[in-house]
């Protein structure tokens, strides 16, 4: 979300593209963009059509045409290029680039690009914000509140609530764990396992509309990571998953007779098949006919092309809870 402000049309990303290329061809170094006319003078070639601003030619450009050894001032870049590489330090090695690129470091709309590219939603972003915000501080307490709930999932919560960041809600809560990927998968799964109202939030923001059944259950399950062994918690996320695989997809329920019975069996039949095809310890291997003849003994309506397209999906993919 916070990247998408920073993006360039593409007419500006060519218009800065030509501007980099006057610059250079100025300075005498033109990369190659100067022929010889027919007349024998310079004749300066058009610059090739992009998709795209020259990052090549872009870090060779220099400031008031002083040659510097490096890189450019991270200051000159397109702010979308800028926001890129600053997305990759963490809350430290921001606090010390924010000394070193002073204006950088108190730009409040870079901090709130990064701050909704990191965590999607917060409850804080839908309130008026009082006078003196900092979305700088903002950043911080964000990712003091992902070390801490990664330590204690309880305490993280407890420390977003009291800065007034997260709302004590089970929507809100399912919201800013699915847009973050600065949650522990471990502390997540002991967390949703307790609170299973989040849990049930957390399921309603899954589409699976149009998916193939296995890819539909990796993507589930690389939100909501599966418990370890086989039990009641497992239990319940494939349950869930089935009604909401069936609710996002009517016309394929109807097409092939699913209900959510049988896609809780099939899923099922996916997670056993997956640890048979990729387990080193299983020496023989299931095979696509034993898969069916097995399927169909517990999933009467779904036919056999259905389940033998399940089989290849997982024998090519791999794991559907890895």
């Amino acid at each position: 979300m916070g990247q998408a402000l920073w993006r360039l049309p593409p007419r500006q990303q060519r218009q800065l593209q030509e501007e980099l290329a006057d610059r250079l061809a100025d300075r005498g170094d033109g990369g190659g963009r100067h022929v010889l006319g027919t007349d024998g003078g310079p004749q300066r070639r058009d610059p090739q059509p992009c998709y795209g601003p020259d990052i090549y030619h872009l870090l060779r450009t220099r400031i008031g045409g002083k040659e510097q050894n490096g890189f450019i001032d991270l200051e000159m870049l397109p702010p979308e290029l800028g926001i890129t590489i600053l997305s990759y330090l963490n809350a430290t090695d921001l606090c010390l680039a924010g000394c070193v690129w002073q204006d950088l470091g108190s730009d409040e709309y870079l901090w709130q690009g990064l701050c909704k590219s990191t965590w999607g939603h917060c409850s804080i972003y839908n309130r008026r914000l009082p006078a003196g915000f900092s979305y700088r501080r903002l950043y911080l307490q964000l990712d003091e509140g992902c070390l801490s709930f990664n330590a204690n999932a309880q305490e993280g919560i407890s420390y977003f609530m009291s800065k007034g960041i997260l709302v004590d809600h089970p929507t809100e809560l399912a919201k800013f764990i699915f847009y973050t990927t600065r949650l522990h998968w471990k502390t997540l799964r002991i967390y949703l396992d307790e609170r299973r109202d989040v849990l049930d939030e957390l399921v309603t923001l899954h589409n699976f509309s149009n998916q193939f059944l296995p890819n539909a259950l990796r993507d589930f399950f690389r939100h909501i990571h599966a418990p370890e062994e086989r039990g009641e918690y497992l239990e319940t996320l494939i349950t869930k998953f089935s009604h909401r695989f069936c609710t996002c997809n009517p016309g394929l329920v109807r097409e092939l007779g699913l209900s959510p019975d049988a896609v809780y069996v099939l899923c099922y039949s996916l997670i056993l098949l997956s640890i048979d095809l990729t387990s080193p310890h299983v020496k023989n291997k299931m095979s696509k006919r034993e898969f069916i003849r097995n399927t169909r003994r517990a999933a009467h309506n779904v036919s056999d092309d259905f389940v033998g397209h399940l089989y290849d999906n997982i024998y090519l993919i791999g794991h559907v809870a890895a």
